[in-house]
This record gives structure tokens, C-alpha cells and sequence, in this order.
């Protein structure tokens, strides 16, 4: 199968049946994300919106966080992981927004990856959340299942590279919707360890199945089970 039909599969499949996915992490303005954000690095969306609740009261705006020390923000988050590398990005987060973007989260890659505790990952993630702009965010789970589906190359083999990939191949009003979708299938279905393949509604186009499976019937209608 051309790559070309996987990624139209995978369209058809996601806009048919998850037509509007959202980011799991709790939120309710762009400074709360990108705190969260910051938080979910190696870390369960899950955890994160154990503690940020807390953290959020305490320290509501760029200007609170802004007079923090790391020491003082640590309590809060230190059930997630690397709590005191975080604590240090966050309150040197805090400073900066103040200092140099007048407490407003910059909506441009270019701006946010300046912030302390934010790379390119991160900052996809608030531009195509928060401005809907057709950036790709490539964590673990995008970069992981992308590659088992055939939606990029063997010879991609960093983050940038599966990203431009993606975005050269998916309609730029869908691609912050695809970031959720293959977050999403990567964390519930096409996990690390043992993909869920018979659960997986996308075996008749993916490349993992088809080369490991080739003796099982990939017709979508019927889940494999017992694999």
C-alpha cells in the first residue's frame, strides 16, 4: 500500500469517527497550558492534572509565578516527574513572560521555544491547541505510531524529521486535529510494549500489522482478538 492511501485512511478513519479531539490536560487559559504542558514531560496528562489544580490557585498569573523561587514552587508538583528541573523552568517561566512578553504567551514557535522548559515539542503544542496553527507536536506516541503505520519513512529518524513528514502529508486545516489523534492511538492502542492490534481499528492500512500479521485477516469490521 502506497503511503499515500494510509494517510487518506487515516483521515477518513479519525474525521469520521473523532471528528473534534482535544488535549487531555486541564486547562483554562494560554498560561495554564503551557504550564501544563511544561509539567507533562515524561509525565501522565493524568498526573499533571492531579497537581495543577493547586498550582494554578497559587500562582494564577504570569505575575504570580513571576516572584516564585523554585523552592517555593517544588511542594506543588513534586509528585510528577523531575519536580526540580521543573520547578527551576517554571519559575524562570514566570520571569520571562513578565520581562519580555508583557505576560502573554507568545503564539510563534520561534518566541516559545526562548521560554526555560520549552522545546519545539512544547511549543507545537500551544500554537495547533491554542491557535489552531498546522504545527505537529512529536512526542513518543506520534513519533512511535506514525512509524508503525507507514506514515513516514524508515530513514526519519528524529522527531523533526517524522514532523515534517506528517505535515507535508496531512491537509493543513487537520493537522492539529492528527497530533491528537496519533497521541491518542499511541497512548490507548498502539502503546510501546504490545499494541493493542486486536482492538486496532486502522490493521487494514498499518504497516506493523501487515508485516507481523500477515496471515490474520485485516478486515476493520472484524476485531482480531487473541493475537
Amino acid at each position: 500500500m502506497h503511503k499515500k492511501e494510509r494517510y487518506k485512511l487515516l483521515i477518513e478513519y479519525f474525521t469520521q469517527h473523532f471528528p473534534e479531539p482535544e488535549t487531555e490536560l486541564a486547562y483554562s487559559n494560554p498560561y495554564e497550558l503551557i504550564l501544563a504542558v511544561v509539567l507533562s514531560a515524561q509525565c501522565t496528562d493524568k498526573r499533571v492534572n492531579m497537581v495543577t489544580p493547586a498550582l494554578f490557585e497559587a500562582y494564577p498569573t504570569p505575575e504570580h509565578l513571576a516572584t516564585a523561587t523554585p523552592e517555593d514552587i517544588f511542594p506543588y508538583i513534586k509528585s510528577i516527574s523531575y519536580p526540580n528541573n521543573k520547578a527551576k523552568h517554571l519559575a524562570g517561566l514566570g520571569k520571562m513572560l513578565v520581562e519580555k512578553f508583557d505576560s502573554e504567551v507568545p503564539s510563534t514557535v520561534e518566541e516559545l521555544v526562548k521560554l526555560p522548559g520549552v522545546g519545539r515539542k512544547t511549543a507545537n503544542v500551544i500554537v495547533s491547541v491554542i491557535w489552531n496553527q498546522p504545527a505537529m507536536a512529536v512526542d513518543t506516541h506520534v513519533f512511535r505510531v506514525s512509524k508503525r503505520l507507514g506514515l513516514v519513512t524508515k530513514t526519519a529518524k528524529t522527531p523533526l524529521e517524522v514532523e515534517k513528514q506528517l505535515v507535508a502529508n496531512i491537509p493543513n486545516e487537520l493537522v492539529s486535529k492528527a497530533h491528537h489523534w496519533l497521541i491518542l492511538h499511541g497512548r490507548y492502542i498502539c502503546v510501546a510494549r504490545r499494541p493493542k492490534c486486536e482492538e486496532c481499528p486502522l490493521t487494514h492500512f498499518c504497516a506493523f500489522f501487515q508485516k507481523n500479521f500477515p496471515n490474520i485477516p485485516d478486515d476493520p469490521e472484524n476485531k482480531l482478538g487473541g493475537i
